[in-house]
C-alpha cells in the first residue's frame, strides 16, 4: 500500500517538482576561544563592550545539497582591552529542491542561518562559561531583514555602476 502511494507520488512529481527543504546534519565546523588578558580580566570591573559579527557562506555540494556555514564572532572588551574573543563556524547540510533564483537565495540566506543560529549561540555561551566568564546570551537575529538589506544594497550598487559607466546599459 505504501509502495503504491510512493509510486503514485513519484509519477505526479515527474510533472511538477515540489519544494523540498530538509536538514541533513548540523555540526560545528570550527570553534575558537581566546582570553588574551588571562587572569587579569577577572580583576577588573565587569563592564564589557560586546561586538558581534555575523557572516554566512553557502557551498553547493550536490544537485540539491548545500552546506551553509554561519560564522559568529564575538569580541568582549574591558577598558579597551580584549577580555575574550570567541568564534564559531556552525555548519549545516541542507537539502533544498524545487526552488530557483531569488527563492533559493532567500532560503539559503535566511531559513538555514535561522536554524543554525541557536546552535552557534549555545556553543558560544558554553565556551564562554567554561572560560569562567559570565554567560553570554546573544540576542536573536532577524535574517530576513539582513537579507533584504543585502539585496537592497546590491541593487543600489548595480544602479550606481550603471550610472557611472554608460557602456554598461
Amino acid at each position: 500500500m505504501a509502495e503504491e502511494h510512493a509510486a503514485g507520488q513519484a509519477a505526479s512529481e515527474g510533472s511538477e517538482q515540489k519544494v523540498q527543504f530538509a536538514i541533513q546534519r548540523i555540526y560545528i565546523k570550527d570553534l575558537s576561544f581566546e582570553a588574551p588578558m588571562g587572569a587579569q580580566a577577572f580583576r577588573k570591573q565587569w563592564k564589557p563592550a560586546i561586538n558581534q559579527e555575523l557572516n554566512t557562506k553557502t557551498t553547493k555540494i550536490d544537485e540539491n545539497l548545500y552546506e551553509v556555514i554561519l560564522t559568529l564572532t564575538v569580541t568582549v572588551k574591558i577598558e579597551e582591552e580584549t577580555a575574550f574573543l570567541v568564534e564559531v563556524q556552525q555548519g549545516g547540510a541542507f537539502t533544498v529542491a524545487g526552488l530557483e533564483g531569488q527563492q533559493l537565495a532567500h532560503a539559503l540566506n535566511t531559513a538555514c542561518p535561522q536554524i543554525l543560529f541557536p546552535y552557534a549561540r549555545e556553543a558560544i555561551d558554553g565556551v564562554v562559561t567554561k572560560g569562567s566568564f559570565p554567560a553570554l546570551m546573544l540576542p536573536p537575529v532577524n535574517f530576513d531583514a539582513l537579507f533584504a538589506q543585502a539585496v537592497a544594497q546590491a541593487q543600489q550598487n548595480a544602479e550606481a555602476k550603471g550610472q557611472e559607466d554608460p557602456a554598461v546599459n
